[in-house]
């Protein structure tokens, strides 16, 4: 049985007569939805296994991802991944769309856009993407919403055709107005996977210059050009996004948590994250679950 605090781990379930792995809805139908459905729960934090894309187009809205919170504004675009903790803002204020969808709704090609665990959250689009991306969204919205005008393979292959339109557009965007994503080089790529891989077995920065045979001050270099911090702050701050996560979701205590990271205690796992958030594993828990210690 789950914690009546814990974070849930939400699958996609699309409504009955909806096409599978797919769903395009207003901010005004999701606040509904809200309402009817989730009540209280609707504003906790979740962790979907599903993409959410949010375009703002009045109004403001402020949404948590992974813990860190982003304002949006009319024209630009939220993107949370699946497995990344998100938690909505107030909706009252704002007009949108969101999109949501499983990454294999998607064909292979368009996909491949979609594995970058480490991806801009939000995108702001210059003008004559923003006119791209617009049209794109309400032409995937109009699909959508009209179920039975073809057949079902013609609606679901247009409906793919249409987000795959979307997403390839915003994958190209950065964080910046009208600015592409920051071109990482092959060294950083190299070291941002094995870090992936690995960061639960070794923090040590020497470790990884060995396997990947570039020198530390090399795997530094690139990782401050790609990330704007050092190739150890980025290991460790990919753990303690680890550590953020395990703790908020579930509910082992941080003994466990500390064994899953590869921590060789309790203590020093309790330093580690005591030092670089300003608070205990178990406050932090507490805080974020929104509990009484």
């Amino acid at each position: 049985m789950r914690h009546a605090a814990e974070i849930p781990d939400i699958g996609f379930a699309a409504p009955v007569g909806l096409p599978p792995g797919l769903e395009v809805m207003t901010l005004a139908d999701l606040r509904g939805r809200a309402a009817d459905r989730m009540g209280a729960d609707f504003m906790r934090p979740l962790r979907p296994r599903f993409h959410h894309l949010v375009a703002l187009h009045r109004g403001r809205l402020r949404n948590t991802v992974d813990f860190t919170g982003y304002d949006l504004e009319p024209g630009t675009w939220l993107w949370s991944r699946p497995g990344q903790v998100h938690q909505w803002g107030d909706l009252s204020g704002a007009a949108g769309t969101l999109i949501i969808f499983e990454q294999g709704f998607l064909d292979p090609a368009t996909s491949a856009h979609l594995d970058d665990p480490y991806g801009a959250v939000v995108r702001v689009p210059a003008e004559a993407d923003q006119q791209a991306l617009r049209a794109a969204t309400i032409a995937l919205e109009q699909e959508f919403r009209t179920p039975g005008r073809l057949p079902l393979e013609t609606h679901l292959t247009i409906l793919r055709h249409l987000l795959s339109v979307v997403v390839l557009n915003l994958a190209q965007l950065g964080t910046s107005p009208g600015g592409p994503a920051p071109q990482a080089t092959q060294t950083f790529l190299r070291f941002r996977d094995a870090v992936e891989t690995r960061f639960a077995s070794t923090r040590r920065l020497e470790d990884y210059a060995r396997t990947l045979g570039y020198s530390t001050r090399t795997l530094s270099r690139a990782s401050m050009d790609a990330g704007g911090v050092g190739a150890k702050e980025y290991i460790d701050r990919r753990v303690l996004l680890e550590a953020k996560r395990l703790l908020a979701h579930g509910d082992q205590p941080a003994a466990k948590v500390a064994i899953r990271l590869g921590f060789s205690s309790a203590t020093n796992f309790s330093k580690f994250f005591h030092q670089r958030t300003g608070t205990t594993p178990l406050a932090f828990r507490q805080a974020v679950r929104g509990t009484a210690i």
